[in-house]
């Protein structure tokens, strides 16, 4: 067993999670096959006086069920996993795909009326104490286009960091974004426009996502308005989209260009909230400066930003539902072509550094002992 991962489950267990005695905790393994990934988060469960309860799901499993059950057996399902969600305190999500695109065949239509089923489930899930990170895999290594290895130093490395010194200089950029209105975002083929008004921004700080490392709100869900062109590809239910560009009218997605067209327009149509923005977030973590092709990697990146289609968190909610909650990341660094954020028209970032003396303390420089 690779003793970085004792220190990865004790991070969770302990700072994440904050486990106390009694607390019924979900370990959910998704699929992730191997015994030893799973030992030390029960381990640590069990050490803190908690009751564990373990789910393994395996993808192959999952997209047999997505092809040939039926609305109704999805249902019938998601109710029996409803109930067992409903008795748990805390939920421990492990992700360990060995095949990124499992799903990618799956027609569009199958995915919605899964994904709608199990709403109800992932909806009890956010109400509870939760925290989702990856395990180190083959699929994950090449999606980095990275060594097994090499990907493995950084997982552990980001994800056991010491949040405690980040989180306290996310402190300036919440209360900031807390006192914004209007916010502008210019970047090459972006020009977007929207507010943030009474909307509380959050930060992230370890507690949720593994690693971790975003402050986010949600823009007023009609006031977005302009172009933006992501700069980054785009993973979603095993599908990749590339050069992705979304004009927006009143908060609503009015139109969309990708490599992908046809399946981006068939997900932006899975109901009427897909085609407005259910969150609006700065990366922060000064360990992660390259693109991962994970999302869970890339929506931290120092210098960046994401919009996510779709559901709206209930902490920061602007109204909108959806059975979607697709993140998309624009990096602002200049080797991506560069890029302003204006809070009320003052610049706080320029070419993915905060130039607000606020925020200073949220360069990379300044984070990093």
């Amino acid at each position: 067993m690779d003793s970085r991962l004792e220190t990865l489950a004790k991070t969770v267990v302990q700072y994440s999670l904050n486990i106390q005695q009694g607390e019924k905790v979900l370990i959910e393994a998704l699929d992730v096959h191997d015994y030893g990934f799973l030992a030390p988060f029960m381990d640590e469960v069990f050490k803190a006086g908690g009751h564990v309860f373990v789910e393994r799901t395996d993808y192959r499993i999952n997209r047999k069920m997505m092809i040939s059950g039926s609305k109704e057996q999805f249902e019938a399902d998601a109710r029996l996993k409803l109930d067992q969600m409903k008795e748990m305190d805390a939920v421990i999500l492990i992700l360990g795909e060995n095949n990124i695109s499992e799903f990618a065949d799956i027609p569009s239509d199958k995915k919605n009326t899964y994904r709608q089923a199990y709403k109800p489930v992932s909806d009890e899930q956010l109400k509870k104490k939760w925290v989702l990170f990856n395990v180190p895999t083959k699929a994950y290594a090449q999606l980095a286009e990275m060594s097994t290895d090499a990907y493995s130093d950084f997982l552990y490395e980001t994800c056991t960091m010491d949040y405690s010194k980040m989180s306290a200089a996310m402190d300036s950029l919440v209360d900031l974004m807390n006192q914004t209105d209007k916010v502008r975002i210019l970047a090459p083929g972006t020009d977007l426009r929207f507010s943030i008004k009474d909307l509380p921004a959050i930060k992230c700080d370890g507690r949720i996502n593994l690693p971790d490392g975003e402050v986010f709100t949600a823009p007023v869900k009609d006031s977005v308005n302009g172009i933006i062109t992501f700069n980054t590809k785009s993973l979603y239910a095993g599908q990749t989209y590339n050069n992705i560009q979304l004009t927006f009218e009143e908060g609503r997605i009015i139109n969309c260009q990708s490599d992908n067209n046809e399946s981006l327009n068939e997900l932006l149509d899975s109901d009427e909230g897909a085609r407005y923005i259910g969150e609006f977030a700065l990366g922060v973590n000064p360990y992660i400066n390259t693109i991962m092709n994970d999302i869970g990697f890339d929506e931290k990146i120092n210098g960046s930003l994401h919009l996510a289609l779709g559901e709206a968190y209930e902490v920061a909610d602007n109204g909108n539902k959806s059975s979607i909650h697709w993140d998309i990341v624009l990096m602002l660094k200049p080797e991506f072509g560069g890029g302003e954020i204006f809070f009320d028209d003052v610049l706080i970032s320029k070419d993915g550094r905060f130039v607000a003396e606020s925020l200073a303390g949220l360069n990379p420089e300044n984070l990093i002992d």
